[in-house]
């Protein structure tokens, strides 16, 4: 099967019956019925839907190395400088359908899968690694174009680098048995976005401990008996387009995922019980480079849409003559066209790793990393440093459709706008900024990959400075021998 068609998503999602938990209740009937994944569902099958537009085919698709169908952009291994230029125009098609709100489409999912699949040669004779079923399900994926999600994290118990677990009953998922069918997972990992209505779960546990049974990577579809998704609440605030522009639309839920004596067959196992492979697999491998490509060309596109924002209410309520304006929004443009270069110089100094696949400059694409965390809640005070009382001033649109409607849009008017067109933008910023949806934005960009100080951290020990030191010591020298 070649790319998939939104229809052909949402069927194969509806016809998995995953058990999906919300609000204390399971989920019945079909999945992309349900008003908490509904307008999620609708979003990610409009991407589907792109490639088989005639005009975006070339971008979106190629032909599949090994059946010439064409598959999605998204699992291309790149072997040139070009490839990754390609994946970059790909990946920011999409992000402009939902003006990269979307942390989770399925084009990061089938980078991170294509990362790994690209670094299948760590696992190369390695006890208990089967890099051939990493690749077979690489493959699989990309032929069938099935969507995922994953579960890195583990539950939040103790935060101490020592800690074990001492809890008779497994809290954070690990395997409890073998036998000749695979591997039996009981216990509970964090924190899987889109989880429930993927086709598959990515499992990686990536901090391997002595303890028995702490380190694996699998993939295992979302159906599989004895996997449950527990999620949080619902941060879609309605059905309108008007009311909640964005939650209507682009929620894409998180959710806790519960291991009850799940079985793993052994072919979807890619390593199990080596606690080497399972410390250095995901430091060494493509996963970093490859996904933050993905992530920062995809955080370009929303900043663009934060930008228009910006200026849109700017252009509206006509503060655009005052320097402490002109200044704020100086600050989305520096941090646009920062994280721009960035993007293009990672391409520019790729180079070909030791798998063989051309990879963004890692060093590049980290600073970068450390950068958006920390630019994006300011972008969230910008827009209510401007927007001001303007984001509390929002009635309803049915409010406009009742009788006291001409009173609202003669009150509510802008410079530019009626009533009614001001307050549709400064609901869609309101819902961006400081709905459930705005915040759980802003939290999600916050820690993306993580801690911003342990990335800082990452980024002091990775960046190689010794040329520096080494013109700072020679000039010194020299200065001696005046």
């Amino acid at each position: 099967m070649p790319a998939i068609t939104g229809r052909q998503y949402i069927e194969r999602i509806d016809q998995l019956k995953t058990d999906i938990w919300i609000e204390g209740k399971r989920v019945t009937g079909n999945i992309s019925e349900h008003p908490a994944f509904k307008g999620i569902i609708k979003s990610q099958a409009a991407l589907y839907e792109l490639q088989h537009h005639q005009d975006l085919k070339d971008i979106l698709t190629y032909l599949s190395p090994t059946t010439k169908n064409r598959v999605g952009i998204s699992y291309l291994q790149p072997k040139t400088k070009e490839d990754l230029v390609t994946r970059r125009t790909m990946i920011q098609q999409w992000a402009r359908s939902n003006n990269g709100l979307m942390g989770r489409s399925p084009d990061y999912m089938n980078t991170v899968l294509m990362a790994l699949a690209s670094s299948v040669h760590l696992l190369q004779d390695q006890k208990n690694c089967f890099p051939e079923n990493l690749q077979s399900f690489y493959e699989y994926a990309r032929e069938k174009d099935i969507s995922m999600t994953h579960t890195f994290i583990e539950p939040q118990v103790n935060r101490t680098q020592l800690y074990i677990e001492r809890s008779k009953e497994p809290i954070a998922a690990k395997i409890v048995d073998k036998n000749e069918h695979g591997i039996i997972i009981k216990g509970a990992r964090l924190l899987a976005t889109q989880g429930g209505i993927t086709d598959e779960l990515l499992v990686i546990s990536a901090n391997g401990k002595e303890e028995d049974g702490n380190g694996f990577a699998f993939s295992i579809p979302s159906n599989t008996t004895g996997l449950r998704f527990i999620c949080r609440e619902s941060f879609v605030g309605g059905d309108s387009s008007f009311n909640y522009p964005l939650s209507s639309r682009f929620e894409e839920m998180d959710s806790i995922v519960v291991f009850d004596n799940v079985l793993v067959p052994w072919e979807r196992v890619f390593f199990y019980d080596n606690v080497p492979i399972t410390n250095i697999f995901m430091r060494s491998n493509s996963f970093l480079p490859f996904t933050l490509h993905q992530v920062v060309s995809r955080q370009i596109v929303k900043t663009e849409f934060i930008l228009g924002i910006v200026h849109s209410i700017i252009e509206t309520i006509n503060i655009g003559e005052y320097q402490h304006v002109q200044e704020k929004v100086s600050e989305i443009i520096i941090a646009l066209e920062t994280m721009k270069a960035l993007v293009i110089k990672s391409e520019v100094e790729a180079k070909i790793d030791k798998g063989g696949w051309m990879q963004p400059d890692r060093s590049t694409l980290q600073i970068a990393m450390n950068v958006y965390p920390r630019v994006y809640p300011r972008f969230t005070e910008i827009i209510q440093l401007l927007g001001a009382s303007g984001l509390m001033s929002i009635p309803t649109g049915n409010t406009f459709q009742s009788p006291v409607g001409n009173e609202l849009n003669h009150y509510l008017q802008s410079h530019e706008n009626t009533g009614e067109d001001r307050v549709q933008l400064f609901r869609l910023a309101w819902d961006l900024t400081m709905s459930s949806f705005g915040t759980r934005q802003t939290l999600y960009e916050r820690f993306f990959f993580g801690d911003p100080v342990r990335l800082a951290s990452q980024l002091y020990f990775s960046y190689d400075a010794d040329e520096y030191m080494q013109r700072v010591k020679d000039f010194l020298d020299l200065s001696k021998e005046h």
